[in-house]
């Protein structure tokens, strides 16, 4: 259908790469965005938090639409993912949170036990995190009409591992204590997670995003069976709420290769690490979904010739499905802008 007979909206969302990738359309030439790409590895970044701390750029929408609009001046990446951080909702659900320097996240309030389970505050996302929504909004007005916007939340099992350890949970001993010792009050406390991001993520796509990302950064720990048992209904649940909406949703898991039912959670997209061989996704997750990754972070700091082979590998490798460009994880903080420009300029080579 030609796109001046289109409706104004339907014309957009044609125009967006990333989303006609989400919804299973194979292009020659996929869409590329990264994980982290705004942030520590751009001197533009640096230069705002010379002069703000973390959490207030996260949280004053200004400062949080330009972080988000940085990397599409520099690089024009086909989607932009609002800048925030998934354990910005600890501080409305009254844990606290504070970055250390050097140290990471720090919960300031644990939730160790069934009575801090029940004593998590109970808010509604469009109220009290409304800077957050309001940097989504500005975002929107600002980014080009052919680039998608990208909400982002904390998958349950991800938020209960850091509200539990009280910062970045490893060994997770205290997890996998409550886990066992308590199993009614941690399904509570993920049940009650599961809520709180299905509302947040509802009010983002409310406020502009085109797009959903859940971010389980912390779901390959878990075996199988405590996957299926524990993370996998709260996944699903999300993922319902979500798909009555006209955003799609990527699912990513980090270190997941060992959970098959990770393919029953529903999601439109599923992001890879790089330990995932395309060629096994595709297996796995058949047509169902559109996929989404997977070059390792490291080797952004290698050469041009490693850089561009791995590139290039990846993109042969997905041919025939759905799918979107990114790294397996994070961008590292001392990757080189000119890695970024290689990579993009190898994936781009041979767009029209």
């Amino acid at each position: 259908m030609p796109e001046e007979v289109l409706a104004p909206s339907v014309a957009v969302t044609q125009k967006k790469s990333f989303l006609r990738a989400a919804r299973g359309e194979h292009m020659r030439i996929p869409p590329v965005w990264l994980m982290r790409q705004a942030g520590r590895y751009l001197p533009e970044y640096l230069a705002v938090r010379a002069d703000h701390d973390f959490i207030s750029v996260c949280r004053t929408p200004d400062l949080a639409c330009e972080v988000t609009m940085q990397p599409i001046r520099r690089f024009d990446f086909d989607a932009a993912i609002l800048f925030s951080d998934i354990l910005i909702p600890a501080i409305p659900l009254g844990c606290g949170l504070r970055f250390d320097s050097g140290h990471g996240p720090v919960i300031e309030r644990p939730v160790r036990s069934r009575n801090e389970v029940d004593s998590l505050r109970e808010f509604d996302p469009r109220e009290e995190l409304d800077d957050v929504l309001a940097a989504v909004k500005l975002i929107r007005r600002e980014l080009p009409d052919d680039k998608a916007l990208i909400g982002f939340a904390g998958a349950p099992f991800t938020l209960a591992c850091y509200l539990i350890e009280g910062g970045k949970p490893d060994p997770f001993r205290n997890v996998k204590r409550m886990m066992y010792s308590d199993p009614e009050a941690f399904t509570k406390l993920l049940n009650k997670l599961a809520d709180f991001t299905a509302d947040y993520m509802l009010a983002m796509i409310d406020a502009g995003a085109d797009a959903i990302q859940l971010f389980d950064t912390w779901g390959g720990i878990l075996t199988v069976a405590e996957f299926r048992a524990l993370n996998l209904p709260v996944l699903q649940r999300i993922v319902a709420a979500l798909n009555h909406s006209v955003a799609p949703t990527t699912y990513f898991v980090l270190n997941g290769m060992h959970l098959a039912s990770v393919a029953e959670i529903g999601a439109d997209v599923y992001g890879l690490d790089w330990r995932m061989p395309i060629q096994s996704a595709k297996a796995r997750f058949g047509t169902q979904a559109s996929l989404q990754g997977n070059l390792d972070p490291v080797l952004l700091l290698t050469d041009e010739t490693t850089i561009r082979r791995a590139a290039r590998q990846i993109i042969n490798d997905a041919e025939g499905a759905g799918f979107i460009f990114n790294l397996g994880h994070g961008i590292l903080p001392d990757t080189p802008i000119s890695s970024v420009d290689i990579l993009l300029d190898e994936i781009r080579s041979s767009r029209a």
